[in-house]
């Protein structure tokens, strides 16, 4: 019997409806900086395939992994403006990395609420993501967090989806076992593949070939 729901977080409950190239252009205005949308667009998708996996450590991560997304930013300025001055480059990205933590950046998807409403009396909820510390506040800003039981972030867990050992670790912390739990998610291998290895049942979303108010059909 299924006693507890994990969600996914980007793409699964919120979104960013201007891409990521978009909001750094914006925040480059800010600070001083001429940037390209859409050149920032192509240069963090390239630089966010190529950043390596990170290992599994015994505890959250330091920083809240501020410094690996500092050194993320930094390729991709590299790559659009490569004379941008370290300054600038650091006060570029102090204020992109509060950026996305404040509120009108993300935006929920048009389901979750009625889907979160329905399930919260009945089910244990929890979002297992690959985030940091600044999930909580956005979801805060959303007014859905208090459907959530536990927020579980990467950087705090101290590993990353498709690792089935975050999806352990969450389990331990909120007391169900994976034959109680199933986890909604996007990502056909962060999501879908990771949570089956530790042993979740898995919805599988696929918008817009379906969405959560399927999931209700199930539950």
């Amino acid at each position: 019997m299924i006693k507890g729901v994990f969600f996914d977080g980007a793409g699964t409950l919120i979104h960013l409806p201007q891409s990521v190239g978009f909001h750094y252009a914006l925040v480059g205005r800010h600070v001083g900086l001429s940037l390209d949308a859409a050149a920032l667009d192509g240069a963090f998708i390239e630089c966010w395939k190529q950043a390596p996996p990170r290992p599994p450590t015994e505890g959250p991560r330091e920083d809240d992994d501020k410094g690996w997304w500092r050194e993320l930013v930094d390729q991709v300025i590299g790559r659009v403006a490569p004379r941008t001055k370290d300054l600038d480059r650091d006060t570029f990205f102090e204020a992109a990395y509060s950026h996305f933590g404040e509120p009108g950046v993300w935006e929920l998807y048009p389901d979750v609420i009625d889907v979160l409403k329905n399930l919260q009396p009945r089910f244990d909820l929890a979002v297992v993501s690959n985030f940091d510390g600044r999930l909580r506040v956005i979801l805060e800003h959303l007014g859905v967090s208090e459907y959530f039981s536990h927020v579980f972030v990467s950087s705090e867990l101290g590993v990353d989806k498709p690792d089935p050992l975050i999806y352990q670790r969450a389990l331990k912390l909120i007391g169900l076992t994976p034959d109680e739990t199933l986890h909604v998610g996007d990502d056909p291998i962060r999501d879908w593949r990771g949570a089956e290895a530790a042993g979740l049942s898995v919805f599988r979303l696929e918008r817009p070939r379906n969405s959560l108010r399927d999931l209700l059909a199930i539950l």
